[in-house]
């Protein structure tokens, strides 16, 4: 178990305190610091005396304004340990512009290629678009972070227009806060790269294999810095792309790249021109001439001067409430805060576990925290129920912000960390934002169960441990001491308290009926009823549901026990005919009118579970026809005519075995993990009523229900035969199936939960045809 040990001195605690005080007034607890850090107090309030004392207006106009932004530009080469001999500061609107002008102006010459990593911020990706290279390839963070760089030779050293590659990754992740040991810099500077990645477009890896490139380094370090040193003298990437508000929080819309001068060799001649770039441009001619300067070549258009100005007082906000000792620097010291709540986090949320053992949260990252050097001071994790299925981060969201927590869910715009840690294949990523239309930013957090993002809280330099025992207080709370339904019902009482976006998401946490499944014909296959269609119910059940069932030549009703060949009759229910279908081409209809069959059909008598039941012989063309595919003499088609009550709750029933219905929780079909499509192991269960709660066997425990306001009673679990083993789709028999129930459930056989529409008066089922809808709300009493 690891000890939170306090960075900073009681004083200087007090003073960033102070500096901070809204957080408390506001009852807020900010913990998305990897989105942007905070302001303090004074650091504003000194940035407004500033625009008050001086008169700071244009700088073609004001000298001063020139000597401030001149000043900054100082600044931020000192920031970063280096000088104005080895980089060029040009100042951009943000850290995705300044990856933009490298993608513009970067010359790959003839042969030349771009490398991105998996976990490149949206913005890293975007480059592709824009690059003019040889061919584009996509690496992992490790193949970097294990420095795969060319065993023999090394790659000239300087500009050659011949084959110049560029690669970018980023300092640290904004997903997981993973960090790339900068000395892969060098290496791959001096030696390029062994392996091109996979190849996205261009050029064939063989061929990319086998041209000796310049390898130049593009370093996304907007995460990096805003809680770490980068120091420009101990390490040299050739581009450095940055936002400002993430390490000073104010002002916003001025970032900065920071070019090397190695590194302005490979940029090639500008396409654009923009006011303060050139020297002169001739209307009458195709003449012009750039600055001498070369930042002054990229700064299009008149600088955000007041914005600029502003940072002045961030630098001196960082020195005045975490100065620098003489052992550490001041983001050296924010570094090892940020680390240590982190580590510390990690560490509780691992001990937190259900009743059962099962641990609450999933966490996601690549290096632990035992090392400051690999690990940023993020935490990216999603909560997890008693039966191991996920807690959408939605939902996380919703109970964060009504306990006055601020944090991030989702990709954070990484969708390739996503991807990752979340171990999704190329199939998955469709299903989510191909076929799902999920998009960046959205809370469309669970798909058949498994999560599209993740939760992340990430620390700054006035994060207290006192904020982190709030997340654990939470998390706690919400997640181990209160039941589901409980918890719901807390969001959706208190959902007027949340942001628009959120109270969308409030409406998605009851679980919905997925799908209806009809089964006319007892122990054929289902024809279901999806999407948002609706179907009606009768005073047995779901209309037409096992109404007709196959016989054999002694009149005893026909099941998948002994035929397994069954489940391959597929029925379709359209107009007034029920058709049956066995293959591509062979099929009969029935009539599905009881008035128009009574007409010239024979009345008989078979059995359903000991039970007599009268019925309608359905006639000789559908007898054959059942006869000739199945491959057993003397079948017959009836239909139920007479009444059939249950034997406990006296309640009508159809050729069903035990209740009106059957209903299946997906979740609780999820944690199974047979090696077939979930749909699959979902139609092995032949239930009628298909819904998802997000938690496995959470309805083993109902005693109620609601569905779109029609009431139901449970009547107790299924007690499973070996029907379940054969798939529904081919008719194969797989044994496995009951004895992995039998594991889950302590060797009882019981999955899914018999249940009985309740009806509000004697007329309720004669009156009036009442209907179910896809989509409808669950609501367990």
């Amino acid at each position: 178990m690891s000890l939170y040990r306090p960075e900073f001195s009681p004083a200087e605690q007090s003073n960033i305190d102070a500096e901070f005080s809204r957080l408390a007034n506001n009852k807020s607890v900010y913990l998305d610091h990897a989105g942007t850090t905070l302001y303090a107090e004074n650091q504003v309030k000194a940035a407004a005396e500033q625009l008050q004392r001086n008169v700071i207006c244009n700088p073609h106009t004001c000298r001063l304004t020139g000597d401030f932004v001149d000043q900054v530009r100082f600044k931020v080469l000192e920031f970063f340990n280096t000088t104005a001999e080895d980089y060029h500061v040009i100042f951009t609107a943000n850290a995705t512009a300044a990856l933009s002008l490298v993608a513009d102006n970067f010359d790959f010459g003839s042969s030349g290629n771009f490398h991105f990593c998996q976990e490149n911020h949206t913005s890293a990706m975007g480059m592709r678009e824009r690059v003019h290279a040889n061919g584009i390839y996509m690496l992992k963070e490790e193949e970097i972070s294990a420095g795969l760089c060319k065993e023999n030779g090394i790659v000239q050293n300087g500009y050659d227009k011949a084959g110049n590659s560029l690669v970018i990754f980023s300092a640290q992740c904004n997903f997981s806060g993973y960090k790339i040991p900068l000395d892969a810099i060098e290496k791959i500077q001096l030696h390029g790269l062994s392996k091109p990645g996979k190849q996205i477009w261009g050029s064939t890896k063989e061929k990319a294999e086998n041209v000796d490139n310049n390898y130049y380094i593009c370093l996304d370090a907007a995460s990096f810095v805003g809680t770490s040193p980068l120091d420009l003298q101990k390490y040299h990437p050739d581009y450095v792309c940055l936002s400002f508000y993430k390490i000073f929080g104010y002002p916003t819309g001025v970032g900065a790249l920071l070019v090397s001068r190695r590194g302005a060799e490979a940029f090639g001649k500008r396409r654009f021109f923009g006011g303060g770039t050139i020297n002169y441009a001739y209307p009458h001619a195709m003449d012009y001439q750039q600055r001498e300067s070369f930042h002054q070549r990229y700064e299009d258009g008149t600088l955000p001067f007041l914005s600029i100005v502003g940072l002045l007082e961030g630098f001196r906000t960082l020195d005045r409430l975490v100065p620098k000792t003489e052992e550490f620097s001041t983001m050296e010291r924010i570094s090892r805060h940020v680390f240590g709540l982190a580590k510390y986090l990690e560490d509780q949320l691992k001990q937190l576990k259900h009743p059962n053992g099962e641990p609450l949260i999933q966490l996601y990252n690549k290096a632990g925290y035992q090392d400051k050097s690999r690990q940023g001071g993020i935490v990216a994790f999603n909560v997890r129920t008693e039966s191991g299925s996920f807690v959408g981060f939605g939902e996380i969201a919703c109970v964060a912000a009504l306990h006055g927590i601020l944090l991030r869910t989702g990709c954070f715009c990484n969708i390739g960390a996503c991807q990752y840690y979340l171990d999704l294949d190329e199939d998955a990523m469709d299903a989510i934002y191909k076929r799902a239309g999920r998009i960046c930013g959205d809370y469309f957090d669970l798909i058949d169960g498994q999560p599209t993002g993740a939760v992340r809280v990430s620390f700054g330099y006035m994060t207290t441990i006192q904020d982190v025992e709030e997340l654990l207080k939470m998390l706690r709370l919400s997640y181990l001491a209160t039941k589901p339904q409980q918890r719901i019902q807390f969001i959706e009482e208190q959902a007027e308290q949340l942001p628009p976006v959120l109270k969308e998401r409030v409406q998605l946490l009851r679980p919905k009926l997925l799908q209806m499944a009809i089964y006319p014909v007892k122990s054929c296959a289902a024809f279901k009823v999806e999407g948002q269609d609706s179907w009606p119910l009768t005073e047995q059940g779901l209309k037409y549901d096992r109404e007709w069932m196959i016989v054999d030549m002694n009149g005893m009703a026909l099941t998948q026990k002994r035929c397994t060949e069954l489940c391959l009759v597929k029925p379709v229910i359209k107009e007034n005919q029920l058709e049956l279908q066995f293959g591509d081409s062979s099929s009969v209809s029935v009539p599905l009118s009881l008035e128009d069959q009574a007409a010239d059909s024979a009345k008989c008598v078979s059995k359903v579970c000991r039970q007599p039941v009268e019925g309608l012989d359905c006639g000789e063309e559908v007898a054959q026809w059942l006869s000739q595919n199945l491959g057993l003499e003397g079948l017959r088609l009836l239909r139920q005519s007479g009444q059939r009550n249950s034997s406990k709750a006296k309640q009508k029933l159809s050729l069903v075995n035990q209740a009106q219905f059957l209903l299946v929780n997906r979740s609780s079909v999820r944690s199974l993990q047979f090696e077939e499509p979930l749909d699959e192991t979902v139609d092995r269960f032949r239930a009628n009523i298909i819904i998802d709660t997000g938690c496995a066997f959470e309805e083993l425990a109902y005693k109620s229900l609601t569905i779109g306001g029609i009431q139901f009673q449970v009547e107790g679990p299924c007690q499973r035969c070996d029907m379940i083993c054969i798939n529904q789709r081919t008719g194969e028999r797989s044994p496995e199936t009951l004895t992995t129930i039998s594991r889950l459930q302590s060797g009882r056989m019981r999955f899914g939960i018999y249940i009985t529409r309740i009806a509000k008066d004697s007329i309720d089922s004669e009156a009036m045809e009442h209907h179910m809808t896809c989509g409808d709300i669950v609501l367990v009493e």
